[in-house]
């Protein structure tokens, strides 16, 4: 069956998307054996639609990850186009807020086997570059301190994440407490 390289109905490109929308939060929530049914009752639409555009469970997960890293990478080159000042300090508070729902992505794809250097090839090595894209922006605007580095700032990234275990205004603290420790003094 040959593969058609003509554009996605709108409604077809409403369905994909709401698809891989409520996939992600599904998967998250629940793990990733959850039947792909139940994410297209979720979706509001059927499951020949589901494996119209994703012919497998793995080809899902594949498109929800680099779907979440671009809109990750979307969501930083729009902070630092607005602000490149203050734009790192938003993207890691927002990356904490939302950054509970990646995390269980994350562990449920790891738990079923599913490396995130497969699933989304090049991923990882965009999100640094951004990363170190709004870190230089920063520091350039003297409001990030100079002797931190994108791994520190990956590594710190993780201690924010950690603190969500004890509870949303942990995080927000902990958030709180590196964002000051990283402005330039």
């Amino acid at each position: 069956m040959a593969l058609s390289c003509r554009p996605l109905r709108a409604d077809a490109a409403r369905n994909r998307a709401r698809v891989l929308q409520v996939a992600y939060e599904v998967f998250a929530e629940q793990g990733l054996s959850v039947p792909i049914d139940e994410i297209a009752r979720r979706a509001g639409v059927g499951a020949g639609t589901v494996y119209r555009h994703f012919p497998t469970k793995e080809a899902l997960f594949e498109a929800v990850i680099g779907e979440r890293m671009r809109f990750v990478v979307g969501r930083a080159r729009e902070l630092l186009a607005a602000d490149p000042s203050t734009a790192l300090f938003e993207f890691l508070r927002e990356m904490v807020r939302e950054g509970a729902a990646d995390h269980g992505m994350v562990e449920a794809m790891a738990s079923y086997g599913i490396d995130l250097d497969t699933a989304a090839p090049g991923a990882e090595a965009e999100f640094l570059g951004m990363l170190g894209e709004m870190l230089t922006a920063a520091q350039k605007a003297g409001v990030a301190r100079a002797d931190v580095g994108v791994a520190e700032l990956k590594a710190l990234m993780v201690v924010c994440k950690s603190g969500q275990s004890y509870g949303d205004d942990v995080a927000d603290r902990i958030t709180n407490v590196i964002v000051t420790g990283l402005r330039a003094r």
